[in-house]
């Protein structure tokens, strides 16, 4: 299969908490169709893109948590965009919240090919705490809501090529990238909700595009692979979340990005076989690399 082609990030505008999942879809399902107009194999959508980020407020009984939570993929709600993909032959990442048969709960992500579920990954890098903590100005639950992932960083057959994802905070841990370059990953999709304030160090505030700019063009370039990222941008329900979708190349050099914080897309071709610019030169793993001196980068976690 062909190895250079276009991809797509598709940012959401926000999600208001009232909006309807098919709302939602219809949005993707529209963004769908402009990447395809564009010529794109791939679109990348955001972190739990079917609802507004609800991990932003304390539910405190099983019943308000609930319905956040995806308990089938596809469901009725979101299967016209598995058929849109598989009519336009467009192959798509989606984030959203998993409740298992089991009764477990996971921040996912799962990419899709010919209406087919290919590739899952479940997040494992989870911010913010688990308890009310009324003093900020909206709250970070996902340790309340989420279980940590237990797929680990798959690396996966899609689209000509070897693909990977991971899911906003885990961008930020360098551990995950090298996961994804070590498994031979060459496009890494993610998507993202982040805020602009950081209650717990708003000295930082500034800095929040920086940090995601640098996020991505790090694991980019130190592991020789393609980055698509995606982000639910603007304000929603009272929470300014930053844009700044991005499509990065392995040399660390964006070669696009958003404009705005609403419904955008953008696109960009991509050759695969530039992953070996890198992996051939500086960072050629099997040359390189030294983990005898690693250790403590696996070691187990002491308490402050």
């Amino acid at each position: 299969m062909e190895r250079r082609f276009v991809v797509a990030a598709a940012q959401l505008g926000p999600v208001g908490r009232e909006e309807p999942r098919e709302s939602a879809v219809a949005r993707m399902c529209a963004m769908m169709r402009q990447a395809r107009a564009r010529g794109a194999r791939i679109v990348t959508f955001p972190e739990l893109a079917l609802t507004t980020f609800f991990p932003r407020w304390y539910l405190d009984t099983p019943e308000a948590v609930a319905p956040w939570f995806e308990t089938a993929m596809p469901n009725a709600a979101v299967r016209p965009l598995f058929e849109l993909s598989a009519e336009l032959g467009v192959a798509f990442h989606l984030g959203y919240a998993e409740r298992t048969p089991e009764g477990r709960h996971f921040n996912t992500a799962i990419f899709v090919e010919a209406g087919r579920i290919v590739g899952k990954y479940r997040k494992i890098h989870l911010p913010g705490h688990r308890e009310n903590e009324p003093w900020r100005a909206f709250q970070h639950l996902e340790k309340r809501y989420f279980e940590k992932g237990d797929l680990g960083f798959p690396v996966f057959d899609g689209v000509g090529g070897r693909l990977g994802m991971c899911i906003c905070n885990d961008r930020r841990w360098p551990e995950t990238w090298r996961m994804l370059g070590l498994g031979g990953a060459e496009l890494v999709m993610l998507g993202y909700n982040t805020p602009l304030h950081y209650p717990p160090a708003p000295e930082h505030d500034h800095l929040q595009y920086f940090h995601n700019d640098l996020s991505l063009q790090a694991g980019a370039y130190q592991n020789g692979l393609w980055v698509v990222a995606a982000a639910k941008a603007g304000l929603e329900e009272g929470c300014e979340l930053i844009g700044g979708s991005a499509i990065v190349a392995p040399t660390g050099e964006v070669v696009a990005r958003a404009a705005t914080v609403g419904d955008e897309v953008i696109t960009a071709e991509i050759d695969l076989d530039r992953c070996a610019e890198i992996r051939r030169n500086i960072f050629n793993f099997a040359l390189h690399r030294q983990p005898q001196d690693y250790g403590l980068i696996t070691a187990p976690v002491t308490p402050d």
